[in-house]
């Protein structure tokens, strides 16, 4: 398993050469934040990677067994990913086989970001520190049009799930990758609707956030229902010294037909996710 792992996972990103290729720029931070991203995903890609190397010489007899490596060991026989991973991991209640997939998937896709550049949509559950994500964009349309960044909030547009072609929009951006639980996304109505039954998650298509001035808001409050956005179905996080929660990330406004006001989806415990527990 620790083989099979090894080969799933790449090793840590060059960050001298992508320092090179994405200076630090006034008008674009999202270099910043790609660059921050790289060096918090190395750190968990060096000690998921050293300690599936030590687990396969532990076997052979060659490394002592310690308690970290036993804990990971265990991990493998009860699909459980170990604690030791957890310290320096972003928040995940996935299985191992399922957590490293994940991982590498993440990895993915900030290698093509590294090799390609910054992509036209934006997979929001791929970030280790998604709030420093939407804090670079705010911060490219705030220097942008010469305004306070305090006094910017976002406005959300949910595409169509036919859409395929996207562009780089002018303002804001595209994400996508959010889940939501406790109700679905009518496509044909553009609303939030009923589950149906048996069905406890939907996926929400792709979604053009963008920045607008706080006081020349356009939305109707009634029509849409305030949606919190969490990185996992847990729905509790810690505050970090960044000020952040560790598991909430944002509120999100999502239309809702006038067949029920915003009381009944709050009842409903309806809120978004960036990932599933599978």
């Amino acid at each position: 398993m620790s083989t099979k792992f090894l080969a799933e996972l790449p090793g840590a990103f060059d960050l001298e050469a992508v320092n090179a290729k994405y200076p630090v720029e006034y008008t674009e931070s999202m270099n910043t934040v790609l660059k921050q991203e790289l060096l918090r995903f190395n750190k968990l890609v060096v000690t998921v990677r050293n300690t599936l190397v030590d687990i396969g010489k532990a076997v052979q007899g060659l490394v002592v067994m310690s308690t970290d490596l036993e804990d990971v060991a265990n991990g493998m026989l009860s699909n459980a990913t170990p604690s030791l991973w957890k310290g320096v991991s972003y928040p995940s209640l996935k299985p191992m086989t399922s957590y490293v997939s994940d991982l590498a998937a993440r990895l993915r896709f900030l290698n093509v970001w590294v090799e390609l550049g910054a992509p036209t949509t934006f997979w929001i559950s791929g970030f280790f520190f998604t709030q420093s994500f939407l804090t670079g964009q705010l911060q490219n349309y705030a220097r942008k049009s010469s305004l306070p960044i305090d006094t910017l909030i976002w406005t959300y547009k949910v595409l169509k799930r036919a859409e395929r072609d996207y562009t780089k929009p002018p303002t804001g951006c595209i994400i996508y990758g959010i889940f939501i639980d406790g109700a679905r996304w009518d496509d044909t109505e553009g609303v939030i609707a009923e589950s149906y039954p048996k069905v406890l998650f939907d996926s929400i298509p792709h979604i053009h956030a963008i920045p607008c001035e706080g006081s020349k808001d356009p939305t109707d409050k009634k029509l849409f229902y305030v949606s919190p956005l969490y990185k996992t179905s847990e729905r509790k996080g810690t505050l970090s010294t960044t000020g952040h929660s560790t598991n909430f990330v944002m509120s999100m406004l999502l239309p809702i037909s006038r067949q029920h006001n915003e009381k009944y989806w709050c009842k409903r415990g309806v809120a978004c996710l960036t990932q599933l527990d599978d």
